[in-house]
């Protein structure tokens, strides 16, 4: 897994699971701090994701808006948008939808 910030986003790539969510899990609440607007995490480098990964970002989700922010999801590859719906974790995390970016 890799990850790289570009201004409020936070962009990953590879696989994103129990091995690798300590490493994420300190990247993402790094980057909620440096960025005091409404942060991205850009997904559309994923590979693959388990439930642990998304339970993580569901969490940092929910702090974000404890903080009145939002942390926006981005670049969902279809697999990481079954497994939020399958899972019941679409409701804690906001994914922006796909038509909207095309319309961008």
């Amino acid at each position: 897994m890799e990850f790289w910030t570009e201004g409020a986003t936070l962009q990953v790539s590879g696989q994103v699971d129990v091995r690798t969510i300590a490493d994420l899990r300190e990247a993402l609440y790094a980057h909620l701090e440096q960025h005091p607007g409404d942060p991205v995490l850009d997904l559309s480098g994923v590979e693959s994701v388990d439930l642990a990964a998304l339970r993580m970002i569901a969490v940092a989700s929910r702090l974000a808006a404890r903080q009145g922010r939002r942390l926006l999801v981005t670049g969902c590859p279809p697999m990481v948008r079954r497994l939020l719906h399958l899972s019941h974790l679409r409701a804690l995390v906001a994914v922006e939808d796909p038509a909207e970016a095309r319309a961008i």
